[in-house]
C-alpha cells in the first residue's frame, strides 16, 4: 500500500491506571506507516490528564458523556474521531507487534470490519485462539460466538459505524454481548475479513464482568431477542441456552438452570454446557471452578 488510511484507536477505561498505560503503549509502538490517533475514554472514573500527549501520534483523554458502561464509552470515542478507520482496544488488553499493518492490509477495499486471532493470558498461562479461516460470515457467527474475534481486535471503517452499520448498542445489559451483536450486524451486511494470527493479548484475569451472573443472563436474553435467527441454528442456540443454564446454576436457581439445560439438550443433544449446568445445579461442581479450568486452556463456558 502507498496511501495508508488514518486509524483512530478507542480505549475505554475504568479504574485500571496501570493496565491502560500498557494498552496505550502497545498502540503507540505499532509499526504503521499511516497516522494513528488515540482517544482514551474514562468511564465512571476520574480523567487522567497525564495520559494526554501531542506529537505524531496524539493521545486525547475524554470523559464518557453517553450511557455509562463500555458501549457508551466506545461510542464516545468513535464520535470524537475523524479518522478513516476506528479500532477498539480494552484497557486490560494489548496489541502485539505487527497487528495494525497486517489488519489494515487485510481489510482491503470491500470489508467494513476486520478482526484477528488472539492470545489469551489467564494468570500467566497463555493459549492462542485461531479461527482457521480468513473470512467470517453470518452463519459462522450464528453457530458460534467465535470468541477469538475479540473486540480488542476490531478494526472498522468509520463511515460504516456512522452509517448503515451503526454505533455500539448502548442498550445491551451491562454492556455485555454488545461485541457479538456488532459482529452479527456487520456480518449480515458483508463478510468480516480476518487475520488468523494472534495479534492481540487478551487478559482474562480480573475481568469486571466475570461473575456478574444476572447480567450475563439478561445480556444473552437480549441477544436472542435482537437476533432471533440464532434460534434457527441448533448448535448456536444450544450453546446460548447452555450458557444461560450455567449462569442460572451459578446464582443458585436450580429450577431455571435445569429448564434451560433441557432446552439446550433438545436443540443439540451433544451440547456440553447442558451437562455442566445440570451438575452445577445438583451441587456436584461449581460454575466458577469450571470456568477457571477452562480459562487455563484459553476457553470459556
Amino acid at each position: 500500500m502507498t496511501d495508508w488510511p488514518s486509524v483512530g484507536v478507542v480505549i475505554p477505561t475504568h479504574n485500571r491506571p496501570e493496565q491502560v498505560r500498557a494498552a496505550l503503549q502497545s498502540v503507540l509502538t505499532q509499526f504503521y506507516p499511516g497516522d494513528i490517533e488515540v482517544v482514551v475514554v474514562f468511564d465512571r472514573a476520574k480523567v487522567d490528564e497525564a495520559l494526554a500527549a501531542d506529537g505524531d501520534r496524539p493521545v486525547r483523554v475524554v470523559k464518557n458523556e453517553r450511557t455509562p458502561g463500555l458501549a457508551g464509552a466506545r461510542n464516545t470515542g468513535i464520535t470524537a474521531l475523524e479518522t478513516d478507520l476506528v479500532a477498539f482496544l480494552d484497557d486490560d488488553d494489548e496489541w502485539l507487534p505487527g497487528k495494525l499493518t497486517a489488519q489494515v492490509t487485510a481489510l482491503g477495499t470491500e470489508a467494513e470490519l476486520c478482526t484477528t486471532a488472539i492470545e489469551v493470558d489467564y494468570r500467566g498461562r497463555r493459549n492462542s485462539r485461531l479461527a482457521q479461516r480468513t473470512m467470517v460470515r453470518h452463519g459462522d457467527l450464528l453457530r458460534s460466538r467465535m470468541m477469538m474475534l475479540h473486540s480488542s481486535t476490531f478494526l472498522f471503517r468509520r463511515s460504516a459505524l456512522l452509517g448503515g452499520l451503526g454505533l455500539v448498542a448502548e442498550d445491551a445489559p451491562g454492556s455485555q454481548n454488545e461485541d457479538w451483536d456488532m459482529l452479527l450486524r456487520a456480518s449480515r451486511r458483508r463478510p468480516i475479513a480476518h487475520v488468523d494470527v494472534p495479534y492481540a493479548l487478551v487478559n482474562w484475569a480480573g475481568s469486571h464482568f466475570e461473575t456478574r451472573w444476572d447480567t450475563k443472563i439478561s445480556s444473552l436474553r437480549w441477544i436472542l431477542d435482537r437476533h432471533p435467527e440464532i434460534h434457527g441454528s441448533p448448535e448456536g442456540a444450544a450453546r446460548v441456552y447452555g450458557q444461560i443454564a450455567c449462569w442460572h446454576a451459578a446464582t443458585g436457581d436450580r429450577k431455571e438452570a435445569l429448564r434451560w439445560a433441557v432446552r439446550a439438550t433438545k436443540a443439540n443433544p451433544g451440547e456440553p454446557r447442558a451437562a455442566v449446568a445440570a451438575a452445577a445445579a445438583a451441587g456436584i461442581v461449581g460454575v466458577p471452578a469450571v470456568m477457571a479450568a477452562l480459562h487455563r486452556r484459553g476457553r470459556g463456558i
